[in-house]
């Protein structure tokens, strides 16, 4: 199902939610005499009792009352809208404009009426000059950017949906529409690279990639070791072939790859952290530390490879370094439990009660919050 098709199955066709949508945005109005303010609310309560024709009637009053009134335009062309009249919609939304151009939020409602009459050039015009206005419509980007990929437009519907996202960064119907995007094009490119040479460097790389996403680890050792075999000298690859094999739980094999990209790169973070893991967890405290050392002078910031060294002077009797490299870790990252119950042993080591028992204190408090989530997690998952 198209993003177009989608939208209609869930806006079109559910009158009720669609004219409630639009009838509840709370937008600025045109003043309207007190007769007609009464019509109004006496068409909203057809309305809600899904009366349509009642609700047409009473508006067809108010326009005689006030017949180029565009708030009552408005109204009029959202009910036909409801009802899936475009056609009539966009004549009303017309007069409206005509009486008051740029009246607040119709070119957006008549850009959803021409999206219904599947008219993308008139829709993307109608939502352009809707952003145009003081207050435009807050899904007027993400309609536009729909419009915009039924034309094939996708640079541009791309820019509409990010900007849907700069207004609000949880709105899941426009990142949903991002991912179906990239993934579209990830599909297309890698069709292409197939169709081009299907035993191909770059396809085997790449599908090493994407089995490795999806944690299939096995195809995606397969595939990194024909991409190699392809271009022995392409780097990062032993780096790819060491990730799969370490999650596959073959240590001694991942090892020799993360070496082999270490020697390709003697500052690669990622071969010299996992370097440091595997020596400390043989308890070689001290073959890890040139490891994690450049790890991380590499990324100062991250720290799994100052908790590591911090471990590994730990258990090599140097207290004092080994609380540099926690307090830096802690500072990294304060959510980590391990780091302070490693911390509040040192400091108990070195003498510092009071802050040994801040540090344990703050262990505890972080090991409860992590299970009270994990627990909440497993109520609330399906079974």
């Amino acid at each position: 199902m198209t993003s177009v098709e989608r939208l209609r199955s869930s806006l079109f066709l559910c009158p009720v939610m669609a004219g409630w949508f639009f009838l509840a945005t709370g937008a600025s109005r045109a003043a309207v005499p007190a007769d007609v303010a009464a019509l109004l609310e006496q068409a909203r309560t057809y309305e809600k009792a899904q009366d349509y024709r009642g609700a047409e009637e009473v508006y067809r009053q108010a326009l005689v009352a006030a017949p180029d009134n565009p708030e009552v335009l408005k109204r009029l062309g959202i009910l036909y809208q409801t009802e899936l009249k475009f056609t009539e919609s966009i004549e009303v939304f017309d007069r409206a404009l005509t009486a008051q151009a740029q009246y607040s939020q119709v070119s957006f409602y008549e850009g959803v009426s021409y999206m219904g009459l599947s008219q993308f050039e008139k829709a993307v015009a109608c939502f352009q000059a809707e952003l145009a206005t003081p207050q435009p419509h807050p899904r007027t980007h993400y309609y536009d950017a729909i419009a915009l990929q039924s034309l094939g437009r996708t640079d541009e519907a791309v820019a509409q949906f990010n900007q849907s996202l700069a207004q609000n960064p949880k709105d899941l119907d426009a990142l949903y529409e991002l991912a179906h995007l990239y993934m579209s094009a990830s599909i297309a490119t890698i069709q292409k690279l197939t169709d081009l040479d299907p035993d191909s460097f770059q396809i085997h790389a790449l599908m090493g990639d994407v089995y490795a996403n999806e944690g299939r680890y096995e195809e995606s050792l397969k595939e990194y070791r024909a991409a190699l075999a392809k271009r022995p000298d392409a780097p990062g690859i032993h780096y790819d072939i060491g990730t799969a094999l370490r999650n596959l739980k073959q240590i001694d094999e991942a090892e020799k790859e993360f070496l082999a990209a270490r020697a390709e790169n003697p500052n690669d973070f990622g071969a010299n952290q996992y370097l440091g893991e595997f020596a400390v967890g043989r308890r070689d405290y001290a073959g890890a530390i040139k490891y994690l050392k450049a790890a991380s002078a590499a990324r100062p910031q991250m720290a799994r490879p100052h908790f590591l060294l911090g471990e590994c002077y730990t258990n090599l009797g140097d207290q004092q370094t080994a609380k540099s490299e926690l307090l830096a870790a802690a500072q990294a990252d304060p959510s980590d439990a391990q780091v302070h119950y490693l911390l509040a042993k040192i400091y108990r080591q070195l003498g510092d009660e009071q802050s040994s028992a801040r540090e344990m204190s703050e262990f505890q408090r972080l090991s409860l919050a992590a299970k009270e989530k994990t627990l909440e997690r497993a109520q609330t998952t399906p079974q």
